[in-house]
């Protein structure tokens, strides 16, 4: 059966080769034995390594050829780096490596300016988080992080919330088959007010035309300030059901005001 055919930085990745771990430990001996071409059958036999890490970065508005590319930094300092010695797969030091470049790129190319100190122990902690990992197997805890870089708990946590990517206010974050909550739907409003006497007896005579429920989600999430998900529980219902009736008292003023 033929392979479908993509094409990444020029490389056909249906003709990618894989090296099994003895051809690993044999090219790695030849390397170190001085041989240039050894460490290009290396390289070339762990793309789809590198391929499999970027599935998890990839987004819209990245270039998978700029990823791969970086992702291939990556691989080459694992490569010169990696010795037979370690007693671990080359799969497993190689990976904490490739991801950490993938990181730095997103993070250094982000459209969020953040504090050159704040970016600088966001790379220590995920750096030893990494050589943690490796040496241990199991992921650190955000205090044994900050035990480490010395730093509290609160500033570990601050500095990786920093290098996170920004989303949308109209981001969906729930459906249930029907009206889709997005994020705008779980920030309250505390803020907005209107003192035109004239659109507040408007908007009065519009509020008595609706169903006692109505009145109470309307007065529950835009007077009081609760998010829908409080209002459901308290109502015992669905978030998606609040949602609806919210959505449905807001028409029924839009049509009544017009």
């Amino acid at each position: 059966m033929a392979r479908h055919k993509v094409e990444i930085s020029g490389v056909n990745t249906a003709n990618i080769k894989v090296l099994t771990s003895e051809e690993m430990d044999d090219l790695f001996k030849k390397m170190q034995s001085g041989d240039p071409a050894a460490r290009d059958e290396l390289v070339n036999g762990n793309l789809k390594l590198v391929l499999s890490i970027l599935k998890k970065f990839s987004r819209k508005d990245e270039n998978m050829d700029d990823l791969f590319q970086i992702g291939c930094i990556g691989l080459l300092k694992a490569i010169d780096n990696f010795d037979l010695s370690y007693g671990v797969k080359f799969s497993t030091y190689c990976v904490p490596m490739i991801q950490g470049e993938v990181r730095r790129y997103l993070r250094d190319n982000n459209s969020i300016r953040v504090s050159r100190s704040l970016k600088d122990l966001a790379y220590k902690a995920l750096k030893t988080k990494d050589e943690m990992i490796l040496e241990k197997g199991v992921e650190p805890t955000i205090e044994e992080l900050a035990k480490v870089l010395d730093v509290s708990t609160f500033d570990v946590i601050n500095a990786l919330d920093s290098m996170r990517d920004p989303i949308s206010i109209f981001e969906p974050i729930y459906s249930d088959g029907g009206d889709t909550i997005y994020l705008c739907d779980q920030i309250e409003d505390k803020h907005v007010k209107n003192d035109n006497l004239d659109i507040k007896l408007s908007v009065n005579d519009a509020i008595d035309s609706l169903s006692e429920r109505e009145k109470f989600i309307l007065d529950q999430r835009f007077v009081i300030g609760k998010t829908q998900m409080e209002i459901a529980s308290e109502l015992g219902i669905s978030q998606a059901q609040i949602s609806r009736i919210e959505k449905n008292a807001i028409d029924n003023l839009k049509s009544t005001l017009k």
